[in-house]
């Protein structure tokens, strides 16, 4: 079965101190995280690359990786593909409110790339180093999915103390699971610090066992009809003034949660307990270097990351 991975490379990175982030090196020749989640989908057996990025980074994107990335594609039978978010691009009816400037947000941006996306997908962030057995379980439950059942997804479950930055807060999509393993809700938290014993968000103490998302999805290509009708129904609020127009955001993990209170999907929570790093703040790249190079020494990966692909 055909499996796409997606990867989410057009945020403009504003908490990172000036640069685009998501093409920081960060590896013994160059590499960026993006590489590294390449590399683990592809010997996962996924074998489509979707980049969504902006026109503006086009150039930068191709010099830095994606030109490289398209040959090691080639090699190893994968398709690679791009597909461009903008902040124009909104449903007919309605129009880009005045002094907006940045895009809608990661549903959008998968929107984006719908005319790309025929066959079940897994969704990442360009910035965020997911680890290897998220990319195995992912592509293991996409290849499983049933056409019968297109309405039944799956999201890797990161323990929520593995993905705390030590140089400020971040953004969480804090999940609540059944006992049976599946997602009941989905609560985007802003601003999540680790503490002495834990983390905490706007002083409230938050059980750093609890399973986050990391907007790592497994989907199937009938999301993106659920996808469109639902940013529709967010620009009718926002005409209805009840979203801000300068600063709403249509996100994944939001519209997940609003589809599983509605009963419409079921969503697996995949556990993993590999450790999340990041670039989210410019102090943060010092540490994602050092833990290259250090799963390097382990032989998790090559020092010529791609030579052990198959």
């Amino acid at each position: 079965m055909k499996t796409s991975l997606v990867i989410m490379a057009a945020g403009i990175g504003s908490r990172f101190g000036g640069g685009i982030k998501q093409l920081e090196a960060v590896g013994p020749n160059g590499e960026i995280i993006m590489d590294y989640s390449i590399h683990d989908a592809i010997e996962a057996g996924f074998n489509k690359i979707v980049f969504i990025i902006r026109r503006d980074m086009e150039d930068d994107f191709r010099k830095i990786i994606g030109n490289r990335i398209e040959r090691i594609c080639r090699k190893h039978g994968v398709e690679a593909a791009y597909a461009f978010q903008s902040l124009t691009d909104i449903p007919t009816g309605f129009e880009v409110p005045q002094g907006r400037t940045k895009p809608w947000g990661t549903g959008q941006a998968v929107l984006a790339a719908k005319d790309q996306i025929k066959e079940p997908f897994a969704v990442i962030n360009a910035d965020d180093y997911y680890g290897k057995e998220a990319f195995v379980r992912i592509h293991d439950f996409l290849e499983q999915m049933q056409p019968d059942h297109p309405d039944d997804f799956c999201m890797a479950g990161f323990i929520l103390n593995n993905t705390l930055s030590e140089n400020g807060g971040v953004t969480r999509g804090v999940c609540a699971v059944d006992e049976k393993g599946y997602l009941t809700d989905v609560m985007e938290t802003s601003d999540i610090v680790k503490t002495a014993d834990g983390a905490e968000a706007a002083g409230k103490k938050i059980n750093p066992r609890s399973f986050v998302s990391m907007n790592l999805w497994g989907l199937s290509p009938d999301f993106l009809e659920l996808l469109q009708s639902g940013f529709e129904e967010f620009f009718e609020e926002i005409r209805l003034g009840k979203k801000d127009p300068l600063k709403a955001e249509y996100l994944i993990p939001i519209y997940i949660g609003e589809l599983l209170k509605a009963n419409r999907v079921t969503v697996r929570v995949l556990p993993t307990k590999d450790k999340w790093f990041g670039v989210t703040y410019r102090e943060d790249k010092p540490v994602v270097v050092d833990s290259f190079t250090r799963l390097i020494k382990e032989g998790v990966y090559q020092r010529d990351l791609f030579s052990d692909l198959k």
